[in-house]
């Protein structure tokens, strides 16, 4: 499966299960952005990326985290 920047609940799924274990208060987008281009599936544009993408991932990490469980 390719992930690009539009698949935001994907990539959040898969940070989540890489960092099982991070604290999400503490986690800053820029962390989310280099983990998200460090995925062996991420096969998009680095330019293309912007703080709403970025929050849109959190955001799917996050309700993922209260509610996946």
């Amino acid at each position: 499966m390719t992930l690009t920047w539009e698949s935001t609940y994907a990539i959040a799924l898969e940070l989540r299960r890489q960092h099982p274990d991070v604290d999400l208060e503490g986690i800053s987008l820029r962390q989310i952005y280099e983990w998200t281009l460090q995925l062996q599936e991420f096969e998009d544009d680095p330019s293309l990326c912007n703080d709403g993408i970025l929050h849109a991932i959190f955001q799917d990490w996050f309700e993922e985290t209260i509610h996946g469980k």
